[in-house]
């Protein structure tokens, strides 16, 4: 690993005249910048841009957050996936109104004692909130640090994240630390990303991994997480009005989401046990979570018994839309309201 003097002072300057106007760097209120870096997590910059603004107009603080209904605060979060984000932010703001006065505490103590918070969203609490020394380390940064430095250890592993994290803490300067903090992470996302452009960066003078043309060597990564394929069968049930749901129980991936009845693929037998009749197939969908992909078959039934069902309900076509569904049954709901409600 090089020992050159990080240029803290060169990425600073770099980041102000470069860094993307974003909505959430508009604001340093702790509340805002907790939900943008949860928002932020495993999901697209682009993507978090829409959502960060409709969450702030519904939900603007911590209270507002915390004495909404739960089934209201999934919904707006509803396509951003990853849904366990949501319930710690909902646990999370019931906690700090109750024990902080509704506000976020300052030390880094007092906040690794809250659910959902890692050592990641800590720092750029912190850091950009309450312009503490601290740092924060995610994938961009780790690009830009193993690179610069020429860290070659699986960058998977806790030991090399651990020193990642050392030496993001070692090269901040005591003058306005948060920028260098904000500058790695941009400059992670949109230069330094997985195919670099070298040309244009601020740190590639002394860049290990420029000058020995290991840009797209580093970061090493263990292997690979396996995707698992599924099939499923989905059966959208309709009586009168109605359609028939079920909603996602505690401590499952799609807790509290709702989504159309379905078996595995190799099941295509009708799944209850009274009378309906096929109306037609419907388009295929694709929807991913966690390890998983997942084709779905929608199929559309129609029947005159609204047969009670243990774990499931009947929702009015009319109120459908107050309810989550999951992204790969809410396209079959969209599928189904255009041809057919």
């Amino acid at each position: 690993m090089k020992n050159f003097p990080f240029p803290a002072e060169e990425l600073k300057n770099w980041f102000l005249f470069e860094g993307r106007e974003l909505p959430w760097r508009k604001s340093k209120d702790p509340y805002a910048v907790w939900i943008s870096e949860i928002m932020l997590q495993q999901t697209q910059v682009a993507v978090v841009k829409e959502y960060y603004s409709r969450w702030m107009a519904r939900f603007p603080t911590v209270a507002s957050l915390a004495e909404a209904p739960f089934e209201e605060v999934i919904k707006l979060w509803e396509g951003l996936g990853y849904y366990s984000r949501v319930r710690n932010l909902y646990e999370a703001a019931r906690f700090f109104l109750e024990k902080h006065n509704g506000k976020l505490p300052s030390s880094r103590e007092e906040l690794a004692h809250v659910k959902g918070l890692g050592p990641y969203t800590i720092g750029a609490i912190l850091s950009f909130a309450f312009h503490q020394k601290a740092a924060a380390v995610d994938g961009n940064t780790v690009r830009v640090l193993t690179r610069y430095f020429g860290i070659a250890e699986d960058v998977q592993k806790s030991g090399t994240l651990k020193k990642i994290r050392q030496i993001a803490e070692e090269i901040l300067p005591d003058q306005e630390p948060w920028l260098v903090v904000e500058g790695l992470i941009e400059l992670g996302a949109t230069v330094c990303k997985r195919d670099p452009v070298c040309q244009i960066c601020p740190l590639q003078k002394n860049c290990s991994a420029y000058s020995q043309g290991l840009q797209r060597v580093l970061p090493k990564k263990g292997k690979k997480m396996e995707i698992t394929p599924l099939a499923r069968e989905v059966f959208v049930i309709v009586c009168a009005d109605e359609v028939l749901l079920k909603k996602g129980k505690s401590g499952q991936i799609m807790a509290d989401l709702y989504e159309f009845p379905y078996v595995e693929n190799s099941n295509k037998s009708f799944p209850f046990p009274f009378e309906a009749e096929k109306i037609k197939n419907l388009e295929s969908v694709e929807h991913s979570f966690t390890r998983y992909r997942v084709k779905l078959h929608p199929m559309m039934w129609k029947t005159s018994e609204k047969a009670k069902i243990p774990e499931h309900e009947w929702i009015s076509w009319r109120e459908i839309e107050k309810y989550p569904f999951s992204s790969g049954h809410r396209k079959i709901l969209q599928i189904v309201k255009r041809d057919f409600v």
